[in-house]
C-alpha cells in the first residue's frame, strides 16, 4: 500500500525588515505569529517553500532558513537577486515590512557530524546560506575547507568559521544567471577547484549543492566514484537547475530519479 504523502505544515509570517548582505544576496526577516507554530529543525540545511506572488497567481519557492533566532522570535532567509529576473529576487527585493507570508515547513537533511576528521563544504551562491549555517554550527577544533563560486568579490561574506576550515571563494565574473560558455557546467570554477583540492585523509564529510548539471553530473561523480566517498558521508544534490523555472526543475528531478535512483537530489 502507498503511504500517505502529508503537506509540510503552513505557518503565516510576517515580515520584520529586508536587509542587503553582498551584491547579489538580499535577506528578509520574518516573525510574527507564525513563530508560535514554526517547528525550527536541528540540520543546517533546513529550508521551507515560501508561497510568494506573481502575475500568473501564487507560485512556491523553496529557501533554506539561514537562522532560527528564537530570543528574537524571527527567522531569516536569503535571496538571491539578479535584478527583475524571477520570481523571489524581485519580492525579496521589494517587500514592505508589514507583508504577510505563508511559508510550509521546515524540511532538512544535513547537519555537520563533529566526529567527522575534514568537513568539505561547497556550491554557489544558492549555498551560501546552508554554508554559513553548517559553519556557525562546527566544533572549534573542526577541519575542513569551503569552496564558494560567486560571480565576484562584491559577492563574498564575512563568514564565521572555526580556524581549522580554509574558505575559498571563486570568481566566475559573472552572475549565475548571466554566465556563459566556459564557466557552466562541467567548465564550472567549482569542479576546477574540488578536482584540484588535496584529498585529505581520514572521515571525511561532504556538503555540496547548487546548480544541478553542476553538481549532479560533473562533481557527483567525481565525489562518489572516483573518490569513492560513502554515500551516507555525502550530502549532494542541485538546489536549481539552469535555464528552468522551480516547476520545471521539480520536473527534472522526478525524471532524474526514475531513470537514475542513485542520483536522486533533495529538497
Amino acid at each position: 500500500m502507498a503511504r500517505e504523502r502529508k503537506s509540510p505544515p503552513s505557518n503565516t509570517f510576517t515580515v520584520l525588515r529586508t536587509e542587503t548582505v553582498s551584491a547579489h544576496l538580499v535577506r528578509v526577516v520574518l516573525g510574527g505569529t507564525g513563530f508560535d507554530t514554526f517547528a525550527a529543525r536541528a540540520e543546517t540545511d533546513s529550508y521551507v517553500k515560501i508561497e510568494l506572488p506573481s502575475v500568473d497567481g501564487p507560485v512556491v519557492r523553496t529557501y533554506t532558513v539561514r537562522r532560527v533566532d528564537p530570543a528574537a522570535r524571527e527567522i531569516w532567509i536569503d535571496f538571491v537577486v539578479h535584478g527583475d529576473d524571477g520570481v523571489a529576487g524581485p519580492w525579496a527585493r521589494s517587500v514592505a515590512p508589514g507583508t504577510d507570508v505563508v511559508v510550509r515547513g521546515p524540511g532538512g537533511g544535513y547537519r555537520p557530524d563533529p566526529e567527522a576528521d575534514f568537513h568539505l563544504l561547497a556550491g554557489d551562491e544558492t549555498v551560501v546560506p546552508a554554508i554559513a549555517a553548517a559553519l556557525e554550527s562546527l566544533p572549534a577544533d573542526a577541519r575542513g575547507a569551503v569552496f564558494l563560486e560567486v560571480g565576484g568579490p562584491s559577492d563574498e561574506l564575512n563568514l564565521t568559521a572555526p580556524a581549522g576550515i580554509d574558505i575559498t571563494w571563486l570568481h566566475r565574473g559573472a552572475s549565475s544567471a548571466a554566465a556563459g560558455d566556459g564557466v557552466i557546467d562541467g567548465d564550472a570554477p567549482l569542479v576546477a577547484a574540488l578536482r584540484g583540492m588535496a584529498w585529505p585523509q581520514g572521515d571525511v564529510q561532504v556538503f555540496v549543492h547548487g546548480e544541478a548539471e553542476t553538481v549532479m553530473k560533473h562533481i557527483r561523480p567525481y565525489l562518489r566514484k572516483e573518490r569513492g566517498l560513502p554515500s551516507d558521508r555525502a550530502s549532494i544534490s542541485g538546489y536549481w537547475r539552469r535555464g528552468r523555472t522551480e516547476e520545471g526543475f521539480r520536473t527534472w528531478k522526478r525524471d532524474l530519479a526514475e531513470s537514475e535512483p542513485e542520483q536522486l537530489p533533495g529538497r
